[in-house]
């Protein structure tokens, strides 16, 4: 796993920008969207970026995806993304690079990047990368985003993750990149029909 000093450089200001990136990504209210998902997002990182176009500025929008998390989708994208734009602005990045990683993560609030979005297909496929672990640790993940989001009532929990599910299963393919879809696509769309059938059911298991 790639760490922040290794893409954003060892000078004074990055070493501050990763401080406050791994203190947002430790707040007490992350059950999933914490640090063992940024670590599990750049290892697979690592895995796919050969298909990438310029992985490191991939391991940046790792870094910022999620890095203003307060439950509501949507909204923590665009926060991240100018969170971003921010931090990166005090770095010595080339303009081009910044804007790109600023691009990359609000990619993420859909997981759809266009066909010929190389370094979004790596992106969105490492971020969902989770889908496809064993059914226990498919039960783990699901748990903890129900965590994540306590702040919901229960039933208007469960009827926004059963359309988010059905929408991914209704796409061709849940991830973009050859690597990728070998490694996770069966997988995946296994957990994910059977999160649907529980999120239905009208006396879901405990």
């Amino acid at each position: 796993m790639h760490s922040w000093t290794a893409v954003a450089g060892p000078t004074e200001a990055a070493t501050a920008v990763g401080r406050d990136l791994v203190s947002r990504w430790s707040e007490p209210h992350r059950h999933y969207h914490g640090l063992r998902h940024l670590r599990a997002v750049l290892a697979a990182i690592d895995m796919l970026a050969d298909e990438a176009r310029t992985p490191d500025d991939v391991r940046l929008a790792a870094w910022f995806h999620d890095a203003v998390y307060d439950g509501r989708p949507g909204d923590d994208e665009h926060a991240s993304a100018a969170l971003a734009e921010r931090h990166l602005s005090t770095l010595a990045l080339a303009r081009p690079r910044i804007d790109e990683v600023v691009r990359l993560v609000l990619v993420t609030i859909d997981h759809d990047p266009a066909p010929t979005d190389a370094n979004g297909a790596v992106l969105c496929d490492a971020d969902l990368s989770v889908l496809a672990g064993t059914p226990e640790e498919y039960r783990e993940y699901t748990d903890a985003v129900r965590r994540d989001y306590s702040h919901v009532a229960d039933p208007d929990f469960r009827a926004g993750r059963a359309a988010v599910v059905d929408r991914l299963l209704g796409r061709d393919r849940l991830f973009h990149t050859a690597a990728g879809h070998a490694r996770w696509e069966e997988a995946a769309r296994r957990n994910l029909g059977a999160e649907l059938t529980r999120l239905c059911s009208p006396h879901p298991p405990t």
